[in-house]
């Protein structure tokens, strides 16, 4: 049973550092695919435009970043528990997490351009994404709540959650196409930062000690 407390299990080091490392990869190979990418816009180009194989010239390393990023990011949701204290909404906002990292990884197995569903699956899990990331950070927020682990944490946690559902009610609304990759790169910028952050913070928490070793007594 997961214990609430001041400390957290080992498992919850390598959740936290995994998230770290997940988000951290992706968005250095944002940065390298874009360099490669001929006249890329950051305020009118959308991201996932650097994964599609028709335009940018290294998409599969875009994708295969991504699907990374699904990768570690799903198996660190399911290693942070002992993070959190038991509860409705920290099993809610882990499995939000969850389904965020697993939208990610379909991200990148149907990037841009991919003709199934009639070319709106790649819409669709994006969308996947972006929504589940919004409700991931306001659940796990208010899982922080009163927790002496996270404090400043839970205020920062809620606020990237309702960033992320204003950016996305404004990319809705949008009707300017110069600016669309500025407004998508501010829905997808807080649960980035936000695993990034938290996962580190995660994996330096202190942890419960090894239980020790009771001396073998020989038989008689």
């Amino acid at each position: 049973m997961t214990r609430p407390g001041a400390l957290v299990h080992r498992s919850a080091h390598a959740g936290g550092l995994l998230l770290l490392v997940g988000s951290a990869q992706f968005v250095v190979a944002m940065i390298v695919v874009q360099i490669a990418y001929p006249r890329y816009s950051d305020l009118a180009n959308f991201v996932s435009d650097l994964g599609n194989p028709h335009l940018s010239p290294w998409a599969a390393l875009f994708n295969g970043s991504i699907e990374t990023l699904g990768v570690l990011g799903f198996l660190g949701a399911l290693l942070i528990g002992s993070a959190f204290v038991p509860g409705t909404a920290s099993r809610i906002g882990r499995g939000a997490l969850a389904v965020t990292t697993l939208f990610a990884l379909l991200v990148g197995v149907f990037p841009e351009n991919s003709p199934e569903l009639g070319g709106r699956v790649h819409g669709l899990v994006s969308d996947g994404t972006f929504l589940a990331a919004g409700a991931a950070l306001l659940f796990l927020g208010s899982a922080m709540l009163g927790d002496p682990r996270w404090e400043v944490y839970a205020f920062y946690t809620l606020a990237s959650g309702i960033a992320t559902f204003l950016a996305i009610a404004l990319f809705e609304l949008n009707s300017n196409p110069m600016v669309n990759g500025l407004i998508e790169r501010i829905v997808i910028a807080p649960i980035l930062l936000w695993a990034i952050l938290a996962g580190t913070h995660i994996a330096r928490l202190p942890g419960y000690a090894r239980s020790p070793l009771r001396p073998r007594i020989a038989p008689r």
